[in-house]
């Protein structure tokens, strides 16, 4: 006979499994610093294509402001400055990309080690059985 707290348990692992369970596997398969090292090496090739997206509209946008003022502008002065900036903006997404996946590892890890838990009650209910 079928126990009631077992169809419990084995509907509440198919569901993990459908939802989350593939996704939380694949996150937790790499090393913690693995993980969040290739996140943040996407996060940092997203972060400066993004600014040089937002430069070449500025400049765009500005161009004949700038083409005005590029004889009386110090260059070195104006290409430290982009340079900062760049810095700062790829420097915040990475620090803000280092928090969130570092959240997400230890969240996976976390529910996949209530899943195994889970999986360790349902065979001890089948061997009861």
């Amino acid at each position: 006979m079928v126990s009631e707290e077992k169809v419990i348990l084995m509907t509440k692992l198919a569901a993990y499994e459908k939802r989350e369970g593939r996704r939380n596997l694949n996150i937790v398969n790499y090393y913690r610093s693995d993980y969040i090292g290739f996140q943040l090496l996407k996060a940092i090739v997203a972060a400066t294509i993004s600014y040089f997206a937002v430069l070449a509209v500025y400049i765009f946008y500005n161009f004949e402001d700038l083409m005005a003022e590029i004889y009386r502008m110090d260059l070195y002065e104006f290409g430290r400055k982009l340079v900062i900036i760049y810095a700062c903006t790829v420097g915040g997404y990475t620090l803000f990309a280092y928090i969130v996946n570092s959240l997400k590892y230890s969240g996976a890890k976390k529910k996949l080690k209530g899943y195994y838990i889970n999986l360790r009650k349902l065979e001890n209910l089948n061997k009861n059985q």
